[in-house]
């Protein structure tokens, strides 16, 4: 059912993540500038007499970023039309398309009148929003709540308090890391998980201490992730969809952490760096689903009640 609906989310989801990964590539190959102050042209021109690998890299954002629209609105529409009826589609087709047209907006913005690292470093963050809406429109087409039989999953309230806090923290992480990007802060710290290893203090710049301050952020992300996930072991290995969607939240940030660190040994590896775009990039998609979850306890609850009202009911008819 729905079959090429399904091939389609898939793609537009690959494009957005194409379009979240080409981001960090500008930033980390220092391509911004590469069309110079004209946008959407190229140096004002439709075909540039000039090419240099600025420019590609730069042009190709551009053209996935605006095919990225078209295909999202596409799915915004065909979602609210096929699968409507389904509480979140609308919703999330109406935040895909808002955000992916914002981050256009400050793209343009940055390529014109420029703009201050802090503000651009919103940019990644901007459109990671719209990948985990296009994301979570997907699962929704796939039907993915009805193999883990997550209609019926109701979270304990500590459960659904880590999950709400833990995606909120990591897109403050996620932040600071395009801050690291975008402020050129990458191997301004040459040693890992300090600074300086054979010399830990304090006494920084403000470069260093935007590098640090995201080192730390990320070190209790995987802390609380860890956490997370005894809990979950412990206690609800028995629901399918917290158990794997947790263990895939684990592997994700042991790629993330280490990612970062062969960053610094590697002296900033550009397909590195790029992976460790890619795994945050997929962990926050992770995390959005949960969120999704924790939005359908209190449908879930009220549904499991009246079904048991029912059952009651039922039961006393019979006895008559």
């Amino acid at each position: 059912m729905h079959t090429k609906l399904k091939w389609f989310s898939v793609m537009t989801t690959f494009v957005m993540l194409c379009i979240l990964i080409g981001g960090a590539l500008v930033t980390k190959t220092d391509s911004g500038m590469g069309c110079g102050r004209s946008w959407p042209l190229c140096h004002g021109q439709l075909i540039p007499e000039t090419i240099t690998p600025e420019l590609v890299i730069e042009l190709a954002h551009r053209v996935f970023s605006g095919l990225g629209t078209f295909m999202v609105a596409g799915l915004a529409i065909w979602s609210w039309r096929t699968i409507g009826h389904i509480r979140e589609t609308k919703f999330l087709a109406i935040l895909s398309i808002s955000f992916l047209i914002i981050q256009a907006l400050i793209g343009a913005a940055a390529v014109i009148w420029s703009q201050s690292d802090f503000v651009m470093a919103l940019h990644f963050g901007i459109s990671l929003i719209s990948f985990a809406a296009v994301l979570l429109l997907t699962l929704l087409i796939f039907e993915v709540d009805k193999k883990f039989e997550a209609e019926k999953l109701i979270l304990p309230k500590r459960i659904s308090a880590h999950f709400i806090a833990i995606t909120i923290y990591s897109y403050l992480v996620i932040y600071s890391g395009a801050l690291v990007r975008h402020t050129e802060a990458s191997l301004v710290c040459p040693d890992w998980p300090f600074c300086f290893n054979n010399a830990i203090g304090f006494n920084y710049n403000m470069y260093q201490w935007i590098q640090m301050g995201h080192r730390l952020a990320a070190g209790l992300l995987f802390v609380w992730i860890v956490y997370l996930a005894i809990v979950i072991w412990k206690h609800h290995r028995q629901v399918k969809v917290l158990f794997h969607g947790w263990n895939i939240s684990l592997l994700l940030v042991c790629l993330q952490v280490l990612a970062g660190a062969l960053i610094i040994y590697t002296r900033s590896n550009l397909y590195i760096a790029l992976m460790h775009a890619l795994f945050i990039t997929c962990l926050f998609g992770v995390f959005s689903y949960f969120l999704l979850l924790v939005s359908r306890n209190k449908k879930n609850i009220q549904r499991l009640a009246n079904k048991a009202d029912k059952e009651v009911q039922s039961d006393s008819y019979t006895a008559l």
